[in-house]
């Protein structure tokens, strides 16, 4: 697989995050042998940076195409990461997403990167996604929206798991979906056990199911976990950020529900 080709200033911006943030704690020979999809929890901005950091060069990153398009990322960095922000300070956050629009384009366009919209341009994401697997090379997919699950994950997208079935159409092979917990408080990644697509289930019954899976895998990992402050998929104010909680707590909500 060809390696991307990257400019020094990225290079700079690389180095000076190796050098000023903690070294994550990371088992790369957990991840399975050949093609598979790593699923994680966002962690705002520690996610992304984790798997360009730490993931062998043949893992691209699903990455919001509006991030590395000039002319639409400070609509979308102000929506996506600040609009939650107490009122009177929105305004900063205004400005701050114009700053941030050089810095935005220069990273994501020379980062391993697969650009990804929620319109009719998201066809080019599921072919380059497609391609690189079939290079034998892996995704890393960070799924969650604007819908709290409990106290590790907010809701996942779901039709990323439809590269299963197209995958399954041009190999015959069946996909495995990795669950990935990403502790920033604790510099630590965490990888479960692969959960495979079954092919001869309909498509819906196996998004419902493969997310559902994931996120368990993914609050069980963290659970697991010493004490720590989760870093949550919202921009929220830093005194409002969850704890991990044992997981019989989950099950208890999940059963007085």
């Amino acid at each position: 697989m060809e390696k991307k080709k990257t400019s020094w200033i990225y290079r700079v911006i690389c180095w000076l995050v190796r050098l000023f943030s903690p070294k994550m704690e990371f088992d790369g020979e957990k991840l399975p042998d050949g093609p598979c999809v790593v699923v994680g929890n966002h962690a705002q901005m520690y996610g992304p940076i984790a798997g360009e950091l730490y993931f062998p060069e043949s893992y691209y990153i699903w990455c919001a195409g509006e991030m590395m398009r000039w002319k639409e990322v400070h609509a979308y960095a102000y929506r996506d990461f600040w609009s939650f922000k107490p009122r009177w300070t929105r305004w900063f956050y205004r400005i701050l997403s114009v700053l941030i629009t050089p810095l935005s384009v220069c990273i994501f366009n020379n980062a391993r990167t697969i650009p990804v919209y929620h319109d009719s341009r998201s066809i080019g994401a599921f072919r380059e996604s497609l391609r690189r697997l079939q290079e034998g090379g892996g995704l890393l997919i960070f799924p969650e929206y604007n819908k709290k699950h409990n106290n590790i994950l907010y809701d996942f997208q779901d039709r990323f798991i439809d590269l299963a079935r197209f995958y399954y159409k041009k190999t015959g092979e069946e996909l495995s979906f990795v669950p990935l917990y990403v502790a920033p408080k604790l510099a630590k990644l965490c990888l479960g056990e692969p959960i495979r697509f079954r092919a001869d289930a309909p498509i819906a019954q196996e998004r419902r199911r493969i997310c559902e899976e994931l996120m368990a895998a993914i609050t069980a990992l963290g659970c697991a976990l010493p004490e720590h402050t989760v870093i949550p998929y919202r921009n929220i104010r830093r005194r409002d950020y969850p704890k991990n909680r044992p997981l019989e707590d989950y099950e208890h909500e999940k059963t007085d529900g």
